[in-house]
């Protein structure tokens, strides 16, 4: 069976539903996940909703080197990458991994590498919108990954 790799960057909101089906497999015993949703508080603020900027063409490539990456690690079967842009309300995904392998581990261990990769990375920014204001938030993993650059507003991470 050929191996699927399926990332895309979209406002649309996302599924964890289609996620999955993309890459269940009779071949697999195991379906690994991960959703990172809009949490209501930062810091003692509370979060009204977040907007994500991001470059799709460069994100969907730096996507799919993490994917290729994960497979040269782990032995995975199908991995499914999505990252929503623009708003993203209270409770709702702005991005979500699916991985499939033939025995638990390989999959966990790929999902976890997934969303440590992207969050140090993919070109998307984040702005977290509270009652009182907005700002845009710089991911530890980005920064720590000495990389820097400017989104679309001009903001530097």
């Amino acid at each position: 069976m050929e191996k699927k790799t399926i990332v895309s960057v979209s406002a649309d909101p996302l599924s964890i539903d289609v996620l999955t089906s993309q890459v269940a497999s009779e071949q697999c015993g195991a379906i690994a996940t991960f959703l990172g949703t809009t949490r209501d508080h930062f810091n003692g603020k509370k979060v009204l909703q977040l907007d994500y900027e991001g470059y799709i063409p460069m994100a969907e490539k730096k996507l799919l080197e993490i994917c290729e990456e994960a497979r040269q690690r782990w032995d995975v079967m199908h991995i499914s990458v999505h990252h929503r842009i623009g708003t993203v309300p209270l409770g709702q995904s702005s991005v979500e991994i699916a991985v499939s392998s033939v025995h638990r581990r390989e999959a966990l261990k790929a999902v976890e590498f997934c969303i440590d990769e992207i969050k140090s990375r993919v070109p998307i920014w984040k702005k977290e919108v509270y009652e009182d204001g907005s700002m845009w938030k710089e991911n530890t993993e980005w920064m720590e990954s000495g990389v820097r650059t400017a989104c679309s507003c001009g903001h530097k991470s």
